[in-house]
């Protein structure tokens, strides 16, 4: 999903079937949400259970993918094994996270937290190129951390149990970082649906210990909301994220990335009547304010690593 593969992109050819790839991926991870809430509800097992079911069921497909689009795994140094095992643990570890804080607080809520990787990413970034970040830079983290904490302060106002979800999310959010980071060095040497194929296999394992040391019922009642997961959220988002990344600026990828936790909102709204405040809207513009300055042209600054597959 991040080393020098996507140092070499060129965006000059930017083209409108990518950029609907990247909106209808950004759409596909935006139920991912609602998806795991109907595994609890109708399925009857536990989150994190949800998330081993996202991985099983994906993975098969996406080792499909690595045939059909001629991007053969092949043999594999020792380090780069390593590297694709501790991939596939912090997204295990961050799935299962997000999933638990799901339950625990508001879609939009769990949407935007679990996605700061966007702003914690860059910060690696600046660590291997030895940088400080510019003032715009530092201006955005800052609005960013603002943003989170108006957030979760009003969750707690509205119950503690909220507040326990979105530090889920933040947890979930840094254990993606991570994962970033072992996904950008894989991408030196391997293309993307390898990379995410192998990534997923690996996460599957760490996922069931997660769930089964949980005590989390494993087995469903209802397929339904797990086949969705794993195809709306692991196959089609992930994918056609993965793809439009190849041929879309990442300033256009992160100005898209707003629609996950807008579709999101309007979800809570519409099932679960979560309606949002002012003080939710207020840190959700502070926030998507921030992911948008730290991708300007101007903020171009920041080294490559920290410019692109902050998606989840």
């Amino acid at each position: 999903m991040h080393g020098s593969a996507h140092s070499k992109k060129s965006f000059a050819g930017e083209s409108s079937l990518a950029f609907v790839a990247l909106l209808a991926g950004n759409v596909a991870l935006a139920f991912g949400p609602l998806f795991v809430r109907m595994a609890s509800t109708d399925a009857h097992i536990g989150p994190v259970a949800a998330a081993f079911w996202r991985l099983l069921l994906a993975a098969p497909l996406l080792l499909l993918m690595t045939r059909v689009t001629r991007q053969p795994i092949g043999r594999l140094a020792p380090a780069m094994w390593v590297t694709v095992v501790l991939a596939g643990i912090f997204f295990a570890g961050d799935l299962g996270t997000w999933h638990l804080g799901i339950l625990k607080t508001k879609l939009a809520n769990a949407t935007l937290i679990g996605n700061c990787a966007s702003l914690m990413f860059p910060l690696y970034g600046f660590v291997v190129a030895r940088a400080w970040p510019s003032r715009g830079q530092a201006l955005a983290l800052l609005l960013a951390a603002l943003g989170a904490g108006l957030m979760m302060g009003r969750s707690y106002e509205l119950s503690p149990q909220n507040l326990v979800g979105d530090l889920l999310c933040l947890l979930a959010g840094i254990l993606y970082t991570f994962y970033l980071i072992a996904i950008d060095r894989a991408r030196g040497r391997l293309q993307p649906w390898p990379v995410l194929a192998l990534s997923t296999v690996f996460g599957v394992l760490p996922l069931l210990i997660f769930a089964w040391g949980l005590g989390e019922r494993i087995w469903p009642d209802a397929w339904g909301p797990l086949i969705a997961l794993a195809l709306v959220s692991q196959l089609i988002g992930q994918g056609l994220l993965v793809y439009a990344m190849g041929h879309v600026r990442p300033l256009v990828t992160g100005l898209t990335f707003l629609l996950q936790p807008a579709i999101a909102a309007a979800i809570g709204w519409i099932g679960y009547g979560e309606e949002l405040a002012a003080a939710d809207w207020i840190g959700a513009a502070l926030v998507a304010a921030a992911i948008v300055a730290v991708r300007r042209p101007a903020a171009i600054s920041a080294p490559p690593a920290a410019q692109d597959h902050t998606a989840r």
